[in-house]
């Protein structure tokens, strides 16, 4: 398959190349500035663009199976999360290219609470709060998104960090998952595996989908 990431040389996104690659894909990685060291893999062919701009999405979503953006904002620019969601809709939107979006897990359900959502929880940590709304915002836009977009969105659970490939993690919609001892993660390599899964059988289509150990 030919997949394009948004994203490329972020923790997620970065895997989610590896990931593909391993998996004998075809891999384009997107860069908003070329000049900059960005250490990817020399099996990924490079394009330069912005998800901001649509007409540059459009032209790097020519002729690929699969958009996949791992985009996340610096700290202080949480807001540019929402212009880049806009400019990604609007430039697969009619193309037939699938949308993958590797978001947040704040607006998941937190467990016997009734309906609550992580973001809502008491003691979530405030210094990650901003970018959690902004990925509660990301999935409001999805999910109101054209009828023409094929979109899928991918939550992780609560703790997202590097650490071990071992493809054995379970998948849900819209509920946190926890283990028996109340605990909810994954590493980023096993998310990567839930994403290229989702590529190559989907079976989450105009749908959010979580996974978690």
């Amino acid at each position: 398959m030919r997949i394009t990431v948004f994203g490329a040389t972020g923790n997620v996104g970065g895997r989610v190349v590896a990931e593909a690659l391993a998996r004998g894909h075809q891999v384009t990685a997107v860069l908003r500035d070329p000049a900059k060291p960005h250490g990817l893999p020399s099996a990924a062919a490079i394009a330069v663009g912005d998800a901001r701009n649509p007409a540059d999405v459009a032209r790097i979503a020519a002729g690929q199976d699969a958009v996949v953006t791992a985009t996340r904002p610096m700290p202080g620019s949480e807001h540019e999360l929402a212009a880049a969601t806009t400019g990604l809709l609007a430039g697969i939107a009619g193309t037939g290219v699938r949308l993958l979006a590797v978001g947040g897990a704040g607006s998941l359900t937190v467990p016997g609470s009734d309906g609550t959502t992580l973001v809502e929880s008491p003691g979530f940590p405030a210094e990650i709060r901003p970018i959690a709304l902004a990925c509660n915002e990301q999935l409001d836009l999805y999910r109101a998104a054209d009828a023409e977009v094929d979109w899928t969105y991918l939550s992780p659970a609560a703790l997202l960090e590097p650490g071990a490939r071992t493809g054995r993690f379970r998948l849900g919609l819209d509920e946190l998952l926890v283990d028996a001892d109340g605990n909810s993660a994954i590493s980023m390599e096993d998310l990567a595996i839930a994403l290229l899964d989702e590529v190559e059988r989907p079976a989450h289509r105009r749908a959010r989908f979580t996974a978690g150990y």
